[in-house]
């Protein structure tokens, strides 16, 4: 079995996709380092939600799903101002890890040409477990509870997180009126 493991996603939100791929690598690696990435990103249309909303959303799913706080980590990095930086970032703000599950192709990347070691993720249902959906579909107004844990979904409402969604796309939508 492999020692660690770290898996990079932005989770805006975290979805039962998250949440399954969390499991799966848990069943290969003794713990797990969760990178909570574009820390610094909130209050965007593709980034809603600040480092500490998504670090709490997840911690509330992990615990309601019976992960053992001890097997993970949840560590919020920043993105870098250069992509061949970024692999340092993580590397001097994480614990070592043995190897990487994601399939972003830049992350993916970036850390093969690093010498790690990095392995897919299997996706489940992605075209509805995916945050640009839930994200659409909160902007919509459309149901999209199924698709997040529970306690996902009571965070978010809990923080007016699906009006902040709306408002953002105003936001957004005057801005590119006014360029």
């Amino acid at each position: 079995m492999l020692k660690r493991a770290l898996f990079v996603g932005r989770f805006q939100p975290f979805h039962n996709g998250h949440l399954h791929a969390v499991r799966a690598i848990l069943k290969e690696a003794d713990e797990l380092l969760i990178v909570v990435g574009s820390a610094q990103m909130s209050h965007e249309p593709d980034n809603p939600f600040t480092a500490g909303e998504r670090l709490e959303m997840i911690k509330c799913a992990l615990d309601a799903a019976g992960v053992d706080r001890n097997r993970y980590m949840l560590i919020p990095i920043p993105d870098a101002p250069a992509h061949r930086v970024w692999v340092s970032q993580v590397e001097s703000q994480t614990p070592h890890f043995d190897i990487v599950y994601t399939n972003q192709p830049l992350t993916r990347r970036l850390l093969i040409e690093a010498g790690y070691k990095v392995r897919g993720i299997e996706l489940h249902m992605r075209k509805q477990f995916e945050a640009t959906e839930i994200r659409r579909r909160i902007l919509m107004d459309e149901e999209w509870g199924d698709l997040v844990p529970p306690e996902v979904y009571q965070y978010v409402k809990k923080i007016d997180g699906d009006a902040r969604i709306r408002d953002l796309a105003k936001t957004d939508t005057v801005n590119k009126r006014r360029r």
